[in-house]
């Protein structure tokens, strides 16, 4: 049974998820204000995390930053009354996997939860199992030999780690998956709408502004000089080109 955590300070919004989500098989754990959801988050183990924006005490954007920072991964939803544009894309760079305006469908809610858990793999039922004689858990040198290398940038997927001139870099991740996605195409020019659809795995209406944000701060941790990249080329027109320095 996956376990969520439901924050927000709208008793009817928390009854009304945590129905459907035990409904649904979840194990459902609930706050209804930000330091409470906080604490909750960096205390117990959840697999996924349905985070309210404006909460009392802390905010959703603040609860979500400070959690990236201390390395939590669990995929986070984001919830809002407001249809902000720039609050959306602030919430995703921040490390929120999605993000939803209220009034929303619960079965929305459900079906969005399920395609951040396929695309992250945490439906795999092989992934907590624990180690046999049979099963020998792989040394770190055998997972950091899977790696994808152009220039002087090396990205580890299995360890979700970037090293760029030889340091390891901070990355979000998203800004790790637009990475790995376009260094695994070096040399082809893609789309902002594809891009917004590889990486955030729905249509977001054709808001590809939040594509040039990523890009904007990808090119600060892995370019020397952000106004002449060697590594993230604009194609006017088109869309980003990723390519191997001369």
């Amino acid at each position: 049974m996956k376990k969520v955590l439901v924050v927000d300070d709208e008793e009817s919004i928390v009854i009304l998820l945590s129905y459907n989500l035990e409904k649904d098989g979840y194990q459902v754990v609930t706050a209804h204000d930000g330091k409470e959801g906080y604490d909750l988050a960096m205390t117990q183990s959840f697999d996924f995390i349905i985070l309210d924006l404006m909460l009392p005490s802390m905010d959703g954007m603040d609860i979500c930053r400070r959690l990236r920072q201390e390395k939590i991964d669990t995929p986070i939803l984001m919830l809002t009354a407001k249809d902000d544009e720039l609050e959306k894309i602030i919430g995703l760079e921040l490390g929120a996997d999605d993000y939803m305006t209220k009034p929303f469908s619960p079965r929305e809610v459900l079906a969005r939860m399920k395609a951040i858990l396929r695309r992250i793999g945490s439906l795999n039922t092989n992934e907590n199992v624990e180690p046999t004689k049979e099963t020998k858990l792989p040394e770190l040198n055998e997972v950091k030999e899977e790696k994808v290398e152009i220039g002087e940038i090396i990205i580890f997927p299995n360890l979700y780690e970037v090293q760029v001139r030889g340091e390891i870099i901070d990355i979000t991740p998203k800004e790790f998956e637009l990475l790995l996605y376009m260094a695994k195409r070096a040399n082809r020019i893609l789309s902002r709408e594809q891009l917004l659809n590889a990486i955030w795995n729905f249509d977001y209406a054709g808001e590809t502004r939040i594509v040039d944000v990523h890009i904007s701060h990808l090119r600060e941790k892995i370019e020397q000089n952000t106004k002449k990249p060697v590594y993230i080329k604009t194609v006017r027109g088109f869309g980003y080109k990723f390519e191997e320095p001369k």
